[in-house]
């Protein structure tokens, strides 16, 4: 049986690793280990030395004591150390001055109505028309919504019991985007008076219950009910689209045309729509037609067999059938389908063809242009008295790419969404610009660097679709100076100040506007003072409604990330401590890698921050003391 006694170096070794669990640093320094060694080697030489007097169990017995011992001796030390990392008296003392003690959500999350909350605004891709919302609230202008029925806890259940269909708006006075809807809301409720239907809505800030059954979690929330049971509303947010949606629910997904008097009729009243020109209104082409129109909601389908009906819709009455047309009151009226004639191929030329060439940005219209299941967009931004020149150029690409990119045109000197628009996506300048959108999740911008005519645009759009192009992301200009406790971060030195891998960098994202943001602005400056003679650490804040890095995401604001030093290449570490000078200190300590201190306050009331270990030469004196 071989020798039970550990070997010399593994026991040093192994003594190491244990009395240095649960450190964050080492427990001795060289001389300490150099100590430690010698004497571990003597008493090594003496259990050598007993070993062939004593039983295996008694040398493992006098071993073990001599580990126990000497961590006992090296522990007390460091605990010492850790009571003095722990006496925060001082800082509690600047965090019971004042200040926002709770974590709340951010600022533009959400609005605390009682017990429940309520998103401020549903926030979308087009989150930016809000930018110019914020602020006092003023009332809109009154809309006649006399055939909107106000339903509320009273009267709810009475009236969906009543009623088969019924569609309910959840609203909030306040909220932007409910005020864009009410007008088109009112609207389709008129449109639709005389069907099965019934257009309502509900003050979801004031009826609270309701909007707890019902889980309302941004505004405006719409659902349609039928026999009781609700489903979301899924079309888009204008009277005809709500019509159109409406009745494909409540009626036949696809209407037959015999007459001429019909005709006229659906070419006074609708605004986009598709005839298909069949041999006869039943059979397996018309089942093709029907499934196609369950899966497209904004556009009504009609169909007829009719020669005098198809001629007046600008399909030639002897052309071979079955034919289908897509007409709309655009500027492109007529487009001809050519491919084959099953429900995928007539859905492919509805999606690619139902949207007007250029889209003109208004509230109405952004709904359409962000929902669209074509993500990518080429936007145009240019004066009113510059698109006669622009425009033309634009609508001709657009025609080259027509179910591949979403063509916007922005109007820079409309008050409405001009310059919130522009800002959102950080154009400036007076001269048009284009721009390309990613549309998605990651929201990347692109813009072209070159003259606004065909030739540049096609060649820009062609290399977007590809991925080819870099990214743009807006920046303020650097500052001037930048030698304040906080830094002050913008797109362009992001790089240089957050991603310094010697550095452990917060990084506070924050909104003028932001409520949230500028009460915890004093904590925030009280903490970077504290720390500012930690060398090695970076308190730093950036605008994150003019600032943009792949690096920043901000679901709201105030959002706190931490990126650890030589550790800048993962995601950073999201800030979920509360809003006190300690909590942030002890998270600071708690994920930075690179060790530091702040001491307790002197007889003169200052504080001493340092690094761990200290730099050779550098003293803890008059340079990194600051006042409390």
């Amino acid at each position: 049986m071989g020798d039970p006694c550990l070997p010399v170096n593994f026991g040093f070794s192994f003594f190491l690793k244990l009395i240095s669990i649960n450190h964050k640093r080492p427990i001795f320094n060289p001389r300490e280990v150099r100590c430690l060694k010698k004497k571990f080697a003597t008493i090594a030489g003496q259990i050598e030395q007993e070993r062939k007097m004593a039983s295996r169990a008694l040398l493992l017995a006098l071993f073990l004591s001599c580990l126990l011992f000497l961590h006992g001796i090296a522990a007390s030390p460091a605990k010492a150390d850790d009571d003095v990392d722990e006496d925060l008296s001082f800082l509690e003392e600047d965090d019971d001055k004042g200040g926002d003690h709770g974590f709340p959500s951010p600022d533009h999350a959400v609005v605390d109505d009682g017990d429940v909350q309520y998103d401020e605004d549903e926030i979308g891709t087009d989150e930016f028309l809000d930018s110019s919302l914020h602020g006092s609230y003023e009332a809109p202008p009154p809309v006649d919504d006399k055939d909107v029925v106000v339903l509320a806890g009273g009267n709810f259940s009475e009236f969906i019991g009543k009623n088969r269909h019924v569609l309910v708006e959840f609203y909030a006075p306040w909220c932007g985007h409910c005020q864009a809807l009410a007008p088109e809301y009112a609207a389709a409720a008129t449109a639709l008076k005389g069907e099965d239907v019934a257009l309502a809505k509900v003050d979801a800030s004031e009826e609270n219950e309701l909007a707890q059954k019902y889980d309302i979690q941004g505004f405006p929330t719409v659902y349609f009910f039928v026999d009781g049971d609700h489903t979301t509303f899924q079309g888009q947010r204008t009277k005809d689209a709500i019509v159109t949606w409406i009745k494909k629910k409540i009626g036949p997904a696809v209407q037959n045309i015999t007459t001429a008097e019909e005709a006229e009729k659906v070419l006074a009243s609708d605004t986009k729509f598709v005839l298909a020109y069949l041999d006869t209104l039943v059979g397996a082409d018309s089942q093709e037609l029907s499934a196609a129109s369950k899966l497209e909601d904004g556009v009504n389908f009609y169909q007829t067999a009719s020669p005098e009906v198809a001629k007046l819709f600008h399909i030639d009455p002897k052309s071979k059938r079955p034919s289908l047309v897509l007409l709309k009151k655009e500027a492109e009226k007529v487009t001809y389908f050519d491919g084959q004639f099953t429900k995928s191929g007539i859905v492919d030329f509805v999606i690619s063809n139902k949207l007007p060439l250029v889209i003109t940005f208004t509230r109405e219209s952004a709904p359409l242009i962000f929902e669209s299941p074509i993500k990518k967009q080429l936007l145009l931004f240019a004066q009113k008295n510059e698109s006669e020149k622009h425009l033309p150029v634009f609508q001709k690409v657009a025609q080259l790419f027509k179910g591949k990119l979403v063509f916007v045109y922005v109007e820079r000197d409309n008050e409405d969404v001009g310059k919130p628009v522009s800002d959102y996506f950080g154009v400036t300048g007076e001269s048009p610009k284009v721009l390309g959108y990613a549309g998605n999740e990651d929201g990347k911008k692109y813009m072209l660097d070159g003259e606004v005519t065909l030739e540049d645009i096609k060649a820009f759009a062609e290399a977007f679709l590809e991925d080819k192009l870099k990214p743009f992301y807006k920046s303020d200009p650097l500052p001037a100076t930048n030698d304040g406790d906080v830094k002050i971060v913008v797109g362009n030195n992001f790089d240089d100040i957050i991603l310094d891998e010697s550095k452990d960098a917060l990084l506070e994202i924050y909104a003028p506007w932001c409520g949230h943001c500028q009460a915890l602005e004093p904590t925030y400056n009280k903490l970077a003072k504290h720390l500012r003679g930690i060398h090695s650490l970076v308190i730093a804040k950036m605008d994150g409604t003019t600032n943009e890095h792949p690096r920043a995401k901000a679901d709201g604001f105030p959002t706190l990330l931490f990126f650890p030093a030589g550790n800048k290449s993962f995601d950073p570490i999201t800030v979920d401590a509360d809003r006190t000078v300690v909590s942030f200190y002890k998270f600071l300590k708690k994920h930075a890698s690179i060790p530091f201190k702040l001491q307790k306050p002197t007889s003169a009331g200052k504080a001493e921050a340092s690094n761990e270990p200290k730099p050779k030469g550098v003293s803890g004196g008059k340079d990194i003391k600051d006042e409390l």
